[in-house]
């Protein structure tokens, strides 16, 4: 472990979550054990129980995921997601980290920890699994569904910074999620942001994608609206899980399935586990003051490890302040521009 992580503290919603908060509780302990990286879980005592051994930050109140993301924020000021989001603010934690509601996740960290300098607004970056190489970054995944051109470039500005601090790419491959590739398709927001996108300095923009270009090695970072970006990323995890349930279905419809899958299921279990959402420590709310970190609603005991484990190496890989030097010299600042 570096001296970095001995002051790296993670701050986890302990009742955010379908499985919250028996898998949360779990893999906060597992995460404590396995990388040392100190962890303090915030939640009302009552709910949250055994910690383990683990600090507990009391609360009273716990945001609902059916619940409006800001309006809730505004009115639950004692609920575990603005405590977290207070933690880093406060410097009293380094990150925070939630698998509850996503809208109020955003805005707690958004709300409390405020945007980073010259950044318009925050977006969703969600890592999409491509087998084989590194993850698409996928932005915005759901953080604004309506956006203007301008924001567009400011997404692939944070995601570039994003892909190089968290998957080593030097120069990550840009495109604008479209309906063809070509420059004049798309509505007048696509084809006002390609002309910017074109345009930017410190962006490498290959021009417009498709769906089908999320899951190849074509691109490294899409950009789009966030209404876009969540029905893409929704119908994937519904595309993918069909596809495991009918493979797996079938492996065992008859004995001499059965028998065949003594074979096939060795080879297919590692492509399964890059599959696997829980493996890639979840998406990351870039353009903030702070590091927040969104796992997905049915996050387990092993996401919530692999979701502190990005939260510890975003920390530690001074991402923040990347992101926000990417805007600024996107802006005609100078590249060494502080974080506001």
């Amino acid at each position: 472990m570096s001296e970095a992580s001995e002051t790296i503290v993670i701050a986890i919603d302990a009742v955010g979550g379908d499985n919250a908060p028996g898998a949360i509780v779990a893999g906060a302990q597992q995460a404590a054990a396995e990388l040392g990286v100190p962890i303090v879980l915030v939640g009302p005592p009552d709910q949250v129980g055994d910690t383990g051994g683990l600090e507990l930050i009391a609360c009273t109140e716990v945001i609902d995921m059916k619940e409006e993301g800001a309006r809730a924020v505004r009115r639950k000021k004692d609920s575990s997601l603005v405590r977290c989001a207070e933690l880093v603010r406060d410097g009293q934690a380094s990150a925070m980290l939630s698998a509850g509601n996503t809208g109020a996740t955003v805005a707690s960290a958004l709300l409390r920890m405020g945007r980073a300098k010259g950044v318009n607004r925050p977006a969703i970056a969600t890592p999409i699994p491509v087998p084989g190489t590194t993850p698409t970054v996928l932005l915005d995944a759901g953080a604004n569904a309506e956006v203007q051109p301008a924001w567009l470039v400011q997404f692939a500005q944070m995601g570039t910074a994003y892909a190089r601090a968290r998957y080593g790419l030097d120069t990550p491959r840009v495109g604008l999620l479209n309906i063809g590739e070509e420059e004049s398709k798309g509505n007048d927001l696509a084809k006002e942001a390609h002309g910017l996108l074109r345009d930017a300095p410190g962006i490498n923009f290959i021009g417009n994608v498709e769906g089908r270009d999320l899951m190849s090695d074509d691109v490294d970072v899409v950009v789009t609206d966030g209404f876009t970006g969540n029905v893409a990323l929704k119908t994937l995890e519904g595309g993918m899980k069909f596809l495991r349930d009918a493979v797996f279905t079938a492996l065992v419809s008859t004995e001499e399935a059965i028998k065949a899958s003594e074979v096939v299921l060795p080879l297919l279990l590692p492509l399964a586990e890059e599959l696997d959402p829980d493996t890639h420590g979840g998406a990351m709310a870039l353009g903030l003051n702070g590091v927040c970190i969104i796992g997905h609603g049915s996050s387990s005991a092993k996401a919530i490890v692999n979701a502190v484990k990005v939260a510890r190496d975003m920390v530690e890989g001074d991402l923040v302040a990347k992101v926000a030097r990417a805007v600024a010299a996107g802006a005609g600042e100078p590249a060494d521009s502080p974080a506001g």
